[in-house]
């Protein structure tokens, strides 16, 4: 499969440290990612009360066993001037201190058996900033093809808010490509991989018919 979907965007199906280590410095303006919390969430198979969740089904693939390493959060730094990270708050040992530009990504619905918001660090010396957005939002958007699929209206608030015309955009862990459509439709050029063949490919699908669509209207 070519990994140039358009001429601004390109995505691998590698690891993450493979593909940073052929950029040098600061090759990066922003780095936005969601690497692997450790919790456990890497698929859904039945909901609470035991009935299957079409939307929601995935298969447990278990790569959400751990953190990532103490070696891609220097990589990551050293190839980005800047970065986003989501789900923050289960490594901040690795995350660079002195910086205040906390993001939270509040659902807008409390008390479910999921979290209430998510959290990302970034490396902007601004106040923390909130988006109030239901998670029902991703159902606007067909069926999730990942478990911890993020709306791509919250990838086009990020780049709204922290990121400048002309800046190259980087993705370690590309999941369901929800930014990979943000990044189309707002002309950023996004450099990304994933290393999980399956997710890749149907990211891969997801843009081809988002692209399309756009093209028609």
């Amino acid at each position: 499969m070519d990994m140039n979907w358009t001429e601004q965007i390109t995505v691998t199906n590698e690891d993450n440290m493979v593909l940073m280590a052929r950029y040098p410095d600061n090759h990066f303006d922003l780095a936005i990612v969601d690497p692997p919390y450790g919790i456990g969430i890497s698929g859904q198979t039945e909901s609470k009360k035991g009935k299957k969740s079409d939307r929601k089904k995935h298969e447990h693939k278990g790569w959400d066993k751990e953190i990532p390493s103490v070696e891609y959060f220097n990589e990551l730094f050293r190839v980005s001037k800047n970065q986003i990270i989501w789900g923050a708050n289960y490594f901040v040992e690795h995350l660079i201190e002195g910086h205040k530009g906390w993001i939270v990504w509040d659902k807008a619905q409390h008390g479910l058996t999921m979290s209430d918001c998510e959290l990302a660090y970034s490396s902007f010396d601004s106040p923390t900033r909130i988006w109030t957005k239901n998670r029902v939002i991703l159902q606007t958007e067909g069926n999730t093809i990942h478990p911890t699929q993020k709306p791509v209206a919250l990838y086009k608030w990020l780049l709204d808010n922290y990121a400048k015309e002309g800046d190259k955009i980087l993705d370690t862990h590309l999941g369901s490509g929800s930014i990979a459509l943000a990044c189309h439709d707002y002309k950023f050029d996004l450099t990304a991989c994933e290393l999980d063949e399956d997710y890749y490919n149907s990211a891969y699908d997801r843009f081809k018919k988002h692209s399309a669509q756009k093209t028609l209207f």
